[in-house]
């Protein structure tokens, strides 16, 4: 596979932006090699500055849903650009969009729309603190909500393959004061024993519970029952909120995300990824009561000049239409559950101890032995195994996520041919590694 353009823009970038990325995992450092430069896309594949054409696992880390340059987003931002980039004023696709949002997530009474998943992140657990008058928050070991200063406790994605720090420091990025990091309170993801010791300790003092409902960003990680049931009645007994982060989620398990697919109840809701239909879109919503704090209605101050760009509101739009229209989550378990499938299939006869993990079209294959419940299973894998298996399937033409620690995703583009790739792909890469 030629690589002699993406290596000189790769070069290039190093001299003008720091790694020569705009974003940790995109430099390749957790797996070596040359990034790759996208020149293109369309459908389920993407096409790099030396013409090679990749099937597409990353989707742009989720937002791509429906396979890259829909017709439907395609021709929405269109007619949008015609008509101005920006105006710093309000307009109706907010109120389209906001409707669309409450749709599929009734318990959002009121949304605000912000420009990253980041900004939804951080504005929703300033929110729960403004409502709450308290200033502790608890997070999960390896969930990932952005790079706010609170949230940089223990993160995963990123921070696990080549980010500021290491999984164990806390905080765990330079430029965190410790003052910050000491009002984040880390428990761990699946264990409601530890969760009900830390609300014993300091449940007074908590002001909101977030979390990844399906854990996205240390790989696929699938919630308990118990553990579920534990954040529900915790949180309400010590009337902390509690906020899903379903930035990642939102819209991609089921037409309400994970709160519709798992039952989840929960204060608030961060969303982003899909919600902008691949423009930079994030937002923040949930009960009137909690919400009515935000300024202007309250003394919660959050504002951001881009809010609401009418360009990012039409992709926004023109995707959940098309979403709820023809609901495409049935075609994508049966995609989910035949890869799935195969792969374990191909590892078994591989001999390769391998865990694959999947909820409706996110996917990650850990390079362990026995199953991968917890953030301590997760980072316990082969990853120089992994390593191999990314490079054997870019070899291929498959383009996967170039972290362990990264959902996979597939797209409504993705059909019976993509599956017969992947999996061909998965054989020849996983014939080419070591047993031991």
């Amino acid at each position: 596979m030629k690589t002699q353009r993406s290596a000189e823009l790769f070069a290039q970038a190093q001299q003008l932006i720091p790694g020569g990325v705009n974003s940790p995992v995109r430099a390749f450092k957790a797996v070596g090699g040359t990034p790759r430069f996208i020149a293109r896309a369309q459908g389920a594949y993407l096409w790099d500055a030396d013409g090679n054409r990749l099937l597409d696992y990353v989707g742009s880390w989720g937002p791509m849903i429906l396979g890259h340059n829909h017709p439907a987003v395609v021709e929405a931002i269109r007619a949008a650009l015609e008509e101005g980039l920006s105006y710093g004023a309000p307009t109706e696709r907010e109120v389209r969009l906001a409707e669309l949002v409450r749709e599929a997530y009734p318990m959002v009474e009121l949304v605000r729309f912000v420009s990253s998943g980041t900004e939804a992140t951080m504005s929703a657990l300033r929110l729960a603190r403004g409502y709450t008058g308290r200033e502790l928050i608890v997070k999960f070991r390896g969930n990932y909500h952005g790079h706010g200063d609170s949230l940089l406790v223990q993160a995963g994605s990123g921070l696990l393959t080549g980010g500021g720090g290491t999984a164990k420091s806390a905080p765990s990025s330079a430029g965190v004061p410790q003052a910050f990091a000491e009002l984040t309170l880390v428990a761990d993801y699946n264990d409601p024993e530890g969760l009900k010791a830390l609300f014993a300790q300091q449940g007074e003092q908590i002001a909101a519970v977030i979390f990844e409902p399906v854990v996205g960003n240390a790989g696929v990680i699938i919630p308990t029952e118990e553990f579920l049931e534990a954040l529900h009645r915790l949180t309400q007994e010590y009337g902390a909120l509690l906020i899903a982060d379903e930035v990642m989620t939102g819209f991609r398990l089921a037409k309400g995300g994970a709160v519709e697919l798992l039952g989840l109840k929960p204060d608030l809701v961060c969303l982003g990824k899909i919600l902008g239909g691949g423009l930079p879109v994030g937002a923040y919503g949930g009960r009137a009561e909690v919400m009515r704090q935000v300024a202007p209605l309250g003394p919660v101050y959050q504002a951001g000049t881009l809010s609401g760009n009418p360009l990012a509101m039409a992709a926004g739009i023109a995707t959940l239409k098309t979403l709820f229209q023809d609901p495409p989550y049935r075609r994508l378990e049966a995609y989910g559950k035949a890869l799935q499938e195969g792969l374990e299939d191909i590892l078994t006869y591989a001999g390769l101890p391998a865990t694959v993990n999947r909820v409706g079209s996110m996917i990650t294959v850990f390079f362990r032995e026995g199953p991968v419940r917890t953030y301590a299973e997760a980072v316990a894998s082969d990853t120089e195994r992994f390593k191999a298996f990314f490079h054997g399937l870019l070899e291929e033409g498959v383009y996967w996520p170039p972290s362990q620690f990264e959902a996979a995703f597939f797209s409504t583009a993705h059909g019976e041919a993509e599956l017969e790739q992947t999996l061909r792909a998965a054989q020849a890469a996983l014939t080419r590694m070591p047993a031991s």
